[in-house]
């Protein structure tokens, strides 16, 4: 079985119109050695097959891994995507965020042993993310002088936010001011490598529900477990398509509470458990 230097793992959950933006962004991207795996938490059977047709002519490395819808089981999909990636090294990333063209290069290129890489993400504006389209995206359009004019404008009239963080900045002495200051992991946007997964058992499946389970926890655990923390803004830069706000249950914060009272880098509800689960998946390559 072939393997690769990065596995880049993608939640996602019935939003095939994101996803075509996001393979046509993957089509372009700097470092082409990495496969791709959907990590998908229960689409309806139509975008199964429409996503099936999608990676029969993509020119990716793709898996498709699919378990039935039951609620929000993004953790529980994001174990065995682990399970299944053919990679040392893994970049996770929300279905609803589409990447720079040098998104993976700068997370592989930037890896260090026993750190978490944690990027950032510009949240377009409704009228922006309309205007987007795979064709545009593979032509360039998102680092063009046009687009980023656009982009500071919205910004400026409070329609786009976080614009700066959607700007690809190159030069290393600018690279380190901008990324001086720890602000955490964001679920839709970080790497690591797979073996600190593997310590501290993967993601805690406890978590059903947005927020918490996908980035404040895994970063808590990492911590404890002497993996660093390290800023790649406006280097592995995302953008984020704009729709609804999902609910933030008080339950996963109940959770994440008695995690932190506990103290304990590794779960026992994670990646290593009774084998119970209904996962399928598709692979190409």
């Amino acid at each position: 079985m072939k393997t690769f230097p990065v596995s880049l793992i993608i939640s996602f959950y019935n939003k095939i119109d994101y996803l075509k933006l996001i393979f046509a962004a993957l089509e372009r991207q700097s470092f082409r050695d990495f496969e791709v795996i959907i990590a998908d938490d229960g689409s309806k059977p139509e975008v199964v097959e429409e996503i099936r047709q999608i990676m029969e002519h993509a020119p990716l490395t793709i898996q498709h891994l699919w378990h039935e819808d039951q609620g929000f089981r993004k953790t529980m999909i994001f174990n065995e995507a682990i399970r299944k990636s053919r990679s040392p090294y893994l970049i996770f990333m929300d279905g609803d965020c589409v990447p720079h063209s040098r998104f993976v290069e700068e997370h592989y290129k930037n890896r260090q042993p026993n750190v978490l890489l944690a990027g950032r993400r510009v949240y377009l504006s409704e009228k922006l993310s309309k205007s987007l389209d795979p064709e545009k995206i593979k032509d360039g359009y998102l680092e063009k002088v046009g687009f980023i004019i656009t982009l500071l404008a919205d910004g400026i009239f409070g329609r786009s936010s976080h614009v700066v963080k959607g700007i690809y900045v190159g030069n290393p002495l600018l690279r380190k001011f901008l990324n001086r200051a720890m602000k955490g992991v964001l679920g839709s946007n970080f790497s690591v490598h797979k073996s600190d997964l593997e310590a501290i058992n993967g993601f805690d499946e406890r978590y059903e529900a947005p927020a918490v389970g996908e980035d404040s926890d895994i970063e808590l655990r990492l911590v404890w477990n002497n993996v660093e923390i390290r800023m790649v803004k406006n280097m592995a830069v995302q953008y984020h398509i704009h729709h609804k706000k999902l609910p933030r249950p008080q339950k996963n914060l109940e959770i994440f509470e008695a995690v932190k009272k506990e103290g304990q880098a590794f779960t026992p509800y994670g990646l290593v458990q009774p084998d119970n689960r209904d996962t399928n998946y598709v692979q190409k390559g």
